[in-house]
């Protein structure tokens, strides 16, 4: 397979710092000199059109990008995402979503992001919330076992596509779908969306989908989304007042008014230049004939060509936490007992990666190329 070179077209990130190695992509990924436009073309459009700015952001530019993240998810109906600031917001709806008279019943795995897994952490405190936590690992089982425990009967089921302190990622979806009953099923695909070619349309009536442009949409903060299957939370208690656009369900009997669409789930006033630069990246790729399986192709060998050079040092394949053989996202996480000291040391040779507890964590994107790995590899023969 011929190799992409795109690296022109991520000039401004990339001449920052010319001597500097960026191997978190998985983190913050670099941004392409498109999204550059995109970040001006938002303030020329507050500056042209003042008042009238938000009848174009939520006319022309929102539905531009609602209908960039139907084609990649094979969605049905653009009019089923929803998008947010962050992630936390679309969480804090979905939790609103269920009676308040009981804690609500759910099952998740020990291995969810900070914005999910932090907040149910402090509802259990106060017996919001009843938890079942599935072990990740080992991870060839895990599709299996989550199936077999959702089939106790659950109010909500959350999961990662793709675990962040692992990369592991999760293919046995449509078994999750099948044996998720009558809970409502949350797929939290920030580390798969733009990383791993995603087909949602077998579960697009079914399961929430929730990413965002901060990582491999390389578009940055507040622009994260939520696919919203129809019938499902169909009024979240926390809600703001753009939610009422196109409000029909409860109009007629008195209660607040919800769409019915992805718009249930909109918050209030928002910082619009992350849609733009979102749109404008997704403009440019297309532009480029670059799809998200040349991507993963194209990291998938760039992380081959690395595990099978590394130097004797302080990183090896056999540290692998998820070994190559199994699907996996578009970084290499190695357990170590000084991730900390080692990800410092590659920081002082001008590597950046991070790490979480004992896992360092070294991501590849579409900016990287094979010089690329060829020079981490000799910044970790002198380490």
């Amino acid at each position: 397979m011929t190799q992409l070179d795109l690296k022109q077209h991520f000039f401004h990130f990339l001449q920052s710092d010319p001597q500097r190695l960026h191997f978190a992509a998985h983190s913050h990924s670099c941004w392409p000199d498109a999204s550059r436009a995109g970040q001006l073309l938002a303030w020329d459009d507050a500056a042209r059109l003042i008042d009238g700015k938000w009848e174009h952001v939520l006319g022309s530019v929102l539905p531009a990008a609602q209908s960039h993240v139907a084609r990649q998810l094979g969605l049905p109906d653009p009019a089923s995402v929803v998008f947010a600031p962050n992630t936390h917001e679309l969480v804090k709806r979905l939790l609103s979503c269920f009676p308040a008279d009981r804690p609500i019943r759910l099952l998740t795995s020990d291995s969810e992001f900070h914005s999910f897994a932090r907040q149910i952490a402090r509802m259990e405190e106060e017996s919001l919330v009843q938890v079942t936590r599935i072990p990740s690992a080992p991870f060839e089982t895990f599709a299996t076992r989550f199936a077999v425990a959702a089939k106790a009967g659950f109010d909500l089921i959350f999961v990662s596509q793709v675990f962040f302190n692992s990369g592991f990622a999760v293919e046995d979806i449509g078994v999750l779908a099948a044996a998720a009953g009558d809970a409502m099923l949350v797929v939290d695909g920030y580390h798969g969306f733009m990383a791993r070619p995603v087909d949602w349309s077998a579960h697009a009536a079914r399961a929430f989908y929730i990413a965002g442009g901060y990582k491999y949409a390389m578009a940055g903060e507040g622009a994260c989304f939520m696919h919203c299957p129809p019938g499902w939370g169909a009024r979240p208690r926390d809600t703001g007042w753009y939610a009422a656009f196109g409000a029909l369900s409860g109009a007629q009997d008195n209660r607040t008014a919800y769409a019915e669409n992805g718009w249930r789930f909109m918050g209030a006033t928002f910082d619009p230049s992350g849609l733009y630069r979102f749109n404008a990246v997704q403009d440019w790729l297309v532009q480029q004939g670059i799809s998200v399986a040349m991507i993963h192709d194209h990291v998938r060998a760039l992380q081959r060509k690395f595990i099978a050079a590394l130097p004797k040092g302080p990183l090896q394949a056999s540290q692998l936490v998820v070994p190559d053989s199994l699907p996996h996202g578009n970084f290499l996480t190695f357990e170590l007992a000084d991730a900390e000291a080692v990800q410092q040391r590659l920081a002082s040779a001008g590597v950046v990666t991070d790490h979480r507890g004992q896992r360092l964590r070294i991501g590849f994107g579409l900016y990287h190329t094979a010089a690329d790995v060829e020079a981490l590899l000799g910044r970790l023969q002198d380490l």
